[in-house]
């Protein structure tokens, strides 16, 4: 048998002793402050690749972009492919190849989402270093110059 406090209990589970506390969402979710850290961070990195893709669409076909929250750091040296601050990786290329069950994989680069956002001030400057690190890896994979993926040279 449920009894008159039991069933008050339940029905106040997100609320303080007072009864108050969020009945809902803070934000509706079409703002973007209803955004995560993660999804923000995934708008910018579209917002730096698009005048790259734009620039370089034929060579870029066959690249993906990913992002991960942080880098899967091996005992020992640096991978190959990867884009490092003070040994801490910030992107890594990925050369296509060949899974584990003999499958082709395309080229890609990978973004790791924290240590970018702990090198950076503020919004811009992380605007800015997701960029400059996508024109780097880019660059790596066409095997060119940063400034000539960028449209300086």
């Amino acid at each position: 048998m449920v009894t008159a406090r039991s069933s008050r209990r339940r029905g106040r589970r997100n609320r303080d002793r007072h009864g108050r506390g969020l009945r809902g969402p803070l934000f509706p979710s079409t703002l973007p402050a209803a955004s995560t850290r993660a999804e923000k961070f995934d708008a910018l990195v579209l917002d730096a690749l698009e005048p790259i893709e734009a620039r370089w669409r034929t060579e870029l076909t066959k690249l993906d972009v990913a992002v991960d929250d942080v880098p899967e750091v091996p005992d020992g040296a640096t991978p190959d492919g990867v884009l490092a601050d003070s040994g801490v990786p910030l992107a890594r290329l990925v050369q296509a190849g060949v899974d584990r069950r003999g499958q082709p994989t395309r080229a890609r680069i990978v973004l790791y989402r924290r240590p970018l956002e702990a090198r950076a001030k503020d919004g811009a400057d992380l605007a800015g270093l997701i960029h400059d690190v996508l024109v780097e890896q880019v660059a790596t994979y066409l095997g060119l110059d940063p400034g000539v993926v960028e449209g300086e040279g």
